[in-house]
């Protein structure tokens, strides 16, 4: 079986040929940002020449469109129309959007306290026109315990709207109705984009002769997902550059256990994630983009905007910041700015380009400070690792300072504190060594550094995740991803064993049906439950269990 992993990245697109665990071969095209599709093609066209075609191929994408489209506002028009019930007032939320507000009310238990209005269903039609080129995203505020309001709009919008519409609780079963409502409204805008990316990738496979089946697409939780519900739920697709970076380190390091920091050090960024005890952190409550608080759930990471060609700023007394943002091409490859990759390239750290233009262009700017080209050279680099090292104590220090939730992180919380540095990317060698150094740490630079990113697309594994919730009063269940409602068989002896139980059992049906192996861990995210009392007596339980397929990586050799 082979597998190949295409990863966008700000500088350049990356591809990974690999032969069951071995890396058969890689390729690295320019990135077009006015065209990501062109440049995911043609680093697929590098690659496919190097596949033999004695076996069947996998084909693993990792996709900036979805994130770009948030980061940059390109996302197509999108209405939020929402059933908060009583108690909720929209407009103190600060959401940068407009909402549309329905009368009706799923109580917390999703039991209907008050049902749907017929007049403002069918008022739908006048408010939010045709939906050409437009999105909606349809959100209440319990309707991870019973979805038929949510259900009962869509059935409206789609005898007449046009546009894409999305369900809050096909996004996640989890609470938080801010931060539902984000989710929703970024998938919403963002999914026509997605449906002609993913067509666009079923006319290519027909030239390839590879099923639609065997085209996945990386989440920001370091899984993938296939074509068709990257296209319900594009918004699981943001941040999976990071992703990405994360999961090849965890396929190429030596190191199966311990405490270290993953440094991608990249044209444009740097990317940050931290593994504890061998395993990697998640963000707690889910992704943020852009400023966005979703429920997405993701792999915790860090951007920072330092790469090998961003831009230099010097003061008058001849210090030096860089970034944050891409000065373009370096000199010694034929640009029109000095980057931190003219200074590697000058200290023959690094075969790239033409040194005499980079050594010429230092030796010009150096004499504005009186220095040398080599000096100001060597100050580049150290202010490139000053600002490295900065961001890797921010994020330790935040990690330090976020809350604990239960009794066990109280009693005994984690040692966050890091042993090592393990760094990719292209320009690895030349840096992870000297940040180690500075930060006092071990230090290993993978193997196929320069193209870890598109390695970790190739070698990472569906992941699945589900929330289970479970009144026994009511003799009722939900399963809100998988659109699921119905009665609990013999609800007096369903406890949270049998919750956690069901959850395992159709999480497991749910992977068989997505080509998930039989051997995939399934754990249990998060879980919760109370009695219910009435009069001095238990009258019911409410469980809540929240489990996942661990996303999973193989390991990888050259």
């Amino acid at each position: 079986m082979y597998a190949i992993g295409i990863d966008v990245g700000g500088t350049h697109t990356d591809a990974a040929l690999l032969k069951e665990s071995q890396v058969a071969a890689l390729a690295k095209v320019p990135t077009d940002h006015g065209d990501l599709f062109a440049s995911t093609r043609q680093a697929l066209e590098e690659i496919w020449r190097h596949y033999p075609g004695d076996g069947p191929v996998r084909l693993q994408l990792s996709t900036t469109l979805s994130t770009n489209a948030v980061v940059e506002g390109r996302g197509v028009p999108t209405r939020v129309v929402a059933v908060p019930g009583p108690g909720v007032n929209l407009k103190s939320l600060g959401l940068p959007f407009t909402v549309h507000e329905l009368q009706g009310y799923i109580d917390h238990r999703g039991r209907e306290a008050a049902p749907l209005d017929p007049a403002e269903l069918k008022g739908l039609r006048a408010l939010l026109g045709t939906g050409e080129g437009e999105a909606v995203a349809v959100v209440g505020k319990f309707s991870q315990r019973n979805p038929s309001h949510e259900q009962q709009i869509a059935a409206e919008l789609t005898q007449w709207y046009r546009g894409t519409i999305t369900l809050g609780h096909r996004l996640s079963g989890r609470a938080n109705f801010p931060r539902r409502m984000m989710t929703a409204f970024l998938n919403a805008s963002v999914a026509q984009q997605q449906l002609e990316f993913a067509a666009m990738w079923r006319r290519v496979l027909e030239d390839l002769d590879i099923p639609e089946e065997d085209v996945l697409v990386l989440k920001a939780d370091g899984g993938t997902m296939n074509l068709a519900d990257s296209s319900e739920r594009p918004i699981e697709t943001i941040l999976s550059g990071p992703a990405a970076s994360t999961m090849g380190a965890q396929a190429l390091t030596e190191r199966e256990e311990g405490s270290y920091v993953i440094v991608d050090i990249g044209g444009t960024t740097t990317d940050l994630a931290v593994v504890v005890d061998g395993e990697v952190l998640y963000e707690r409550d889910g992704a943020v983009i852009s400023g966005y608080r979703t429920l997405v759930p993701a792999v915790l990471t860090r951007s920072v905007g330092l790469g090998g060609d961003s831009e230099l700023h010097f003061s008058a007394d001849g210090k030096i910041t860089i970034g944050p943002r891409r000065a373009g091409t370096p000199l010694c490859l034929g640009g029109k700015e000095l980057t931190p990759t003219d200074a590697v390239t000058a200290l023959e750290l690094a075969d790239v380009g033409s040194r005499g233009k980079a050594v010429q262009a230092l030796a010009e700017r150096a004499g504005e400070f009186g220095l040398t080209w080599r000096e100001l050279a060597e100050r580049i680099l150290e202010a490139f690792i000053d600002q490295l090292c900065a961001a890797v104590r921010s994020l330790y220090s935040e990690l330090e300072n976020m809350p604990l939730y239960t009794v066990r992180d109280v009693l005994n919380p984690p040692d966050l504190s890091p042993q090592a540095v393990v760094g990719l990317g292209a320009p690895a060698p030349v840096f992870i060594p000297r940040l180690a150094q500075a930060l006092g740490l071990r230090y290993e630079v993978l193997p196929f550094s320069a193209g870890a990113n598109a390695i970790g697309a190739a070698a990472t594994a569906v992941t699945l995740s589900l929330t289970l919730h479970a009144d026994t009063e009511l003799a009722r269940l939900t399963i809100p991803e998988l659109g699921c409602r119905e009665p609990i068989e013999r609800p007096l002896f369903f406890d949270l064993d049998k919750a956690r139980s069901l959850a395992a059992d159709r999480l497991k049906e749910l992977g068989r049906a997505r080509g998930c192996g039989e051997g995939a861990e399934i754990y249990v995210v998060e879980e919760e439950s109370f009695q219910m009392v009435r009069g001095f007596h238990t009258v019911g339980q409410r469980h809540m269990v929240r489990t996942q397929l661990r996303p999973q990586v193989r390991r990888v050799r050259g």
